[in-house]
């Protein structure tokens, strides 16, 4: 049985999505409802059952799940980056990883979990998924924090070289739907060429950067699941990794790319940055995979315009989701 946490969410679904594909039902999701649309999510997708985290938490704590688990591979977190309910991130994000990883380290259970590119904070010690580095890395906010505080704590309790970590960079895609402000820019910007024909855009406050010419490496959601399930057979390759394009590409071409999928001139208009995000505001991220290379995963990354056109033309002209 292959238990995927988070497995209503974005990545979570989209990787039980993959695991569908290559034949894999087997599968438990253990996640949140909520009042959102998450759900619709799992619509079209072939799993076991469905477990509330709570419970499935309880259940590993007392050493009573009732199947036997090949895998856990842990998407679920609190993943907004604006979250300002600090002990909500130490318990939902680092104490129950804590708890999951004890547990498939003494059962010699397979264990991959999201990290994220939050902990590298505004880069300035680079972007590279060095575990020698973790210690340096400074997180911009306490999601990033909270992410970071288990790494550290598997590097202090020497169990990286049992166990992977995944640092996923900016990812976009189907099943993002139901993220609100956390939505990929892809997303709202869809939304706003829809609704106004027209897309807004963060003025830069850099002078290195214009206007536009902000740079993150965009990671489309089938190759973040491919590069994350890469790791499920293959017990010899363990550590930290991150998950990106691997190439920096600017707002500018993101949302030229989607003007083009949706065949409609190209209409940005740049408004100011707001002051509360000013002190916290990446200009530049860019993955660095030699790592993950060095690995064996030799699967082609898809281009920007490339990933922005399938999740338009496939996905949200269609109202689709991953399986339906």
């Amino acid at each position: 049985m292959i238990v995927v946490t988070g497995g209503a969410g974005f990545i979570g679904s989209a990787i039980v999505w993959k695991l569908n594909l290559i034949g894999k039902t087997n599968i438990i999701i253990v996640d949140e409802l909520g009042k959102d649309e998450k759900w619709k999510n799992l619509i079209g997708l072939k799993y076991d059952d469905f477990v509330n985290k709570l419970d499935f938490i309880e259940q590993v704590l007392d050493d009573v799940l009732p199947y036997n688990v090949d895998a856990i591979i842990h998407m679920g977190a609190n993943s907004s980056t604006t979250e300002k309910d600090a002990d909500h991130l130490m318990n939902n994000n680092f104490h129950y990883t804590k708890e999951l990883a004890k547990f498939c380290l003494e059962k010699n259970i397979r264990f991959i979990y999201a990290s994220s590119a939050a902990t590298y904070g505004n880069g300035a010690f680079g972007f590279e998924d060095d575990e020698s580095k973790i210690e340096t890395l400074r997180p911009l906010n306490m999601y990033g924090y909270s992410k970071q505080l288990f790494d550290l704590w598997a590097k202090r309790n020497k169990v990286l070289d049992k166990i992977v970590g995944i640092k996923y960079f900016n990812v976009y895609g189907p099943n993002e739907y139901h993220k609100g402000d956390m939505r990929s820019v892809v997303h709202k910007a869809f939304e706003q060429v829809r609704d106004t024909g027209k897309v807004r855009l963060f003025k830069s406050l850099n002078p290195k950067y214009k206007d536009g010419e902000q740079m993150r490496d965009f990671v489309y959601i089938k190759d973040a699941v491919d590069m994350t399930l890469y790791f499920l057979d293959k017990k010899d390759k363990n550590g930290i990794f991150n998950v990106g394009a691997g190439k920096a590409r600017t707002w500018n071409d993101l949302v030229t790319s989607l003007f083009n999928a949706v065949d409609k001139p190209v209409n940005i208009e740049y408004i100011n940055l707001p002051s509360y995000l000013a002190e916290k505001y990446q200009y530049f991220t860019e993955a660095n995979l030699l790592k993950i290379k060095n690995a064996g995963y030799k699967q082609p990354i898809t281009l920007l315009e490339d990933g922005v056109t399938d999740y338009v033309k496939n996905y949200l002209l269609k109202n689709s989701f991953l399986g339906y």
